[in-house]
C-alpha cells in the first residue's frame, strides 16, 4: 500500500452490534492512522456511559473494505479486578 493522503473508516463492534464509521478520515500513513483508532478507543472510554467497553474493538479499513489492522478497546482499559 503506497503511503500518503489513506482513506481510513474507523468502524467499532462488539457480538451484539457495530458502530459503522460513514465518512472516515483521511490520514498521512499508517501511524497516524493507529493514532487515530487510539484517539477514538480513548474517546468513547471516556464518555459517561453505562456500557462496558471492554468487549469491543475499532476495526480500521481501507476504502475498499478490507481491514488493515484491529485495536481491542481492552488494550486501553487494562483487566477487571
Amino acid at each position: 500500500m503506497a503511503q500518503g493522503n489513506l482513506h481510513f473508516y474507523f468502524h467499532c463492534s462488539n457480538a451484539d452490534g457495530i458502530l459503522l464509521d460513514k465518512h472516515g478520515a483521511v490520514v498521512a500513513d499508517l501511524v497516524e492512522a493507529c493514532d487515530r483508532a487510539t484517539s477514538l478507543v480513548r474517546s468513547l472510554i471516556a464518555t459517561p456511559s453505562a456500557d462496558d467497553w471492554r468487549e469491543w474493538t475499532v476495526h480500521v479499513s481501507d476504502e475498499a473494505g478490507d481491514e488493515i489492522f484491529a485495536i481491542p478497546f481492552s488494550s486501553q482499559l487494562g483487566r477487571l479486578n
